[in-house]
């Protein structure tokens, strides 16, 4: 039997007895990170990185059984040894390392980025015999400028227009909280926050992540007072009765998308800001390349187009998995 099988609850490893990132309610789920999409409430038990419980507990409450494993930290589960390392996509994310002795080693990488990112620890290579990777942004269109450098053309953006609002559209987990640590690197000026936003911020600062400045929305503040001011708010606030509040404000997108020319405009922004918390295409052949897997089993985005790319130029056993999961909001 494959030590990972695909069953309507997701990637179940029968031989451990757990499933990882399941889509419906288990006995033990183990977790590559805090997105809805990964992390579903209903499950008895979550196995999670230690770095993770904070934005886990902000998301899936404080009932929810959470068991905390340091990164490299090696586990038994049934026939099998499980560890836990940095996948580089936001606060706590990892990916699982499964090992047993007939069927090798397996990585399931999770959503994962090499860029530099303040907020996390950064990605970590493992060799293994099979690899499962995500393929969000599996086209070569995606390459990724330093994200430092986009952080100051955000920077340069809002701080050019002190008439009106600046509105930043963003993730409210991951996206956002990048964003505030890397202004802090710019600016001691605070940055309003949607209501959406706070809990998970909150959760950042308590796990040690130096962030800037941030206050929560007035509610009786007037057009004038927003003038000048950054405000970072997810997708779903646009063109909702949210924004009434605000005049005639700068609006931007913060998202790998808007590496698409006409990306921007299609959905309604000013501008638009390409960061994105998944692997850009070199990194996701770079990746590839350094596990030295034998075989690669691809999910999400552009997967069928990757599986292929891997057969056909670079001689590797590789094929979809299938789409199971729906991809962070603002990212997909």
């Amino acid at each position: 039997m494959a030590l990972i099988d695909v069953t309507p609850e997701g990637l179940r490893c029968a031989l451990g007895g757990f499933y990882v990132d399941p889509a419906a309610s288990v006995d033990r789920a183990i977790l590559t990170h805090a997105h809805a999409d990964h992390a579903r409430p209903g499950s008895v038990e979550y196995v999670c990185a230690q770095s993770s419980l904070e934005v886990l507990r902000a998301r899936l409450g404080d009932d929810a059984k959470l068991v905390g494993l340091e990164y490299g930290e090696r586990r038994r589960f049934g026939d099998v040894t499980v560890s836990l390392h940095p996948a580089g996509h936001v606060l706590g994310s990892a990916q699982v390392r499964i090992e047993h002795e007939r069927e090798g080693v397996w990585v399931i990488s999770g959503d994962y980025k090499r860029d530099p990112d303040p907020t996390c620890a950064p990605f970590e290579p493992l060799a293994c015999d099979t690899f499962i990777t995500e393929a969000t942004f599996a086209l070569p269109v995606y390459v990724w400028t330093d994200p430092r450098v986009v952080a100051k053309e955000l920077f340069d953006c809002w701080r050019s227009e002190r008439t009106h609002a600046t509105l930043v559209f963003c993730y409210a987990f991951g996206k956002a909280q990048r964003i505030l640590a890397h202004l802090a690197e710019l600016t001691d000026e605070p940055v309003f926050l949607h209501g959406a936003m706070e809990r998970l911020t909150d959760a950042y600062r308590r796990a040690g992540v130096s962030l800037a400045k941030t206050s929560p929305l007035p509610e009786s503040a007037s057009h004038k007072d927003y003038a000048g001011r950054l405000v970072l708010c997810p997708p779903s606030a646009n063109r909702s009765p949210w924004m009434k509040r605000f005049k005639s404000p700068q609006t931007a997108f913060a998202s790998g998308w808007m590496a698409v020319r006409g990306q921007k405009t299609r959905r309604g922004y000013e501008r638009g800001f390409v960061l994105s918390d998944h692997a850009d295409w070199p990194s996701l052949v770079k990746t590839v390349e350094e596990t030295r897997a034998k075989r690669v089993l691809v999910t999400h985005g552009s997967s069928d187009a990757f599986a292929r790319y891997l057969r056909e130029s670079r001689g590797i056993d590789a094929a979809p998995l299938g789409h199971l999961y729906e991809g962070d909001e603002g990212d997909t």
